[in-house]
């Protein structure tokens, strides 16, 4: 009997210095979807992104005396000064579109996009890694 008063004595010291806990609060079920910041909106304000591809003004250089010089105008709008080929070179206004700066040469619409420059045909741009190509054949880049 003395065994069983010094357990439940114990016990009851035990019990007594236990704080009683409360429940915890219930878990917030309800998420909110925060967007990716990283990515492109589509509905970008000019004012903050005046010019998709900014970070592409500046000369870029081909093959053979070929070049483009790429500078900013207004908001989505791109001024290119190029050398396309031995016989053409003009300025031409860009503007922001999916793949790149879209411009006219003649009677030809042509995208300036990223690309490197094993993607542009060009031996003297293979192996370089910054480049910018109008078609097959004619491409820029940065060393």
């Amino acid at each position: 009997m003395q065994k069983s008063f010094l357990i439940g004595a114990a016990a009851l010291v035990l019990l007594s210095g236990c704080e009683k806990a409360e429940a915890p609060a219930p878990a917030d079920t309800t998420t909110t979807e925060v967007p990716d910041e990283s990515a492109p909106s589509e509905t970008a304000d000019a004012a903050i992104a005046p010019h998709r591809f900014a970070p592409w003004a500046g000369k870029w250089t081909g093959v053979e005396g070929m070049y483009v010089t790429i500078t900013t105008a207004e908001p989505g709008k791109y001024k290119l000064e190029m050398q396309s080929d031995l016989d053409t070179k003009g300025t031409y206004d860009g503007s922001d579109s999916e793949g790149g700066i879209a411009f006219k040469r003649g009677a030809e619409t042509l995208t300036l996009a990223a690309s490197t420059g094993d993607a542009t045909g060009l031996k003297y741009l293979a192996g370089k890694k910054d480049c910018l190509k109008v078609k097959d054949g004619e491409g820029y880049c940065r060393d």
